[in-house]
């Protein structure tokens, strides 16, 4: 392996974290209506926990689908 893979390498890695945490910030973003969770009344609150669940439950599905198609 030689440097140039190696940085590129490396700089995936760092990418990867990088993007999937804005992705989750821009989801919750969305998911809150852009308020702050204090401002947020009980039934948004539970709308949003019930958002969020939903999202995670098609994260899996999506990785679950990358898998099975892998083999």
């Amino acid at each position: 392996m030689n440097a140039n893979q190696l940085i590129n390498m490396v700089i995936r890695m760092v990418m990867r974290r990088v993007v999937g945490r804005g992705v989750n910030a821009g989801i919750d973003y969305a998911v809150n209506r852009g308020k702050p969770k204090k401002d947020l009344t009980p039934e948004e609150r539970a709308q949003a926990k019930a958002a969020r669940k939903t999202t995670r439950q098609a994260r899996q599905a999506t990785n679950l689908a990358r898998r099975i198609t892998r083999m």
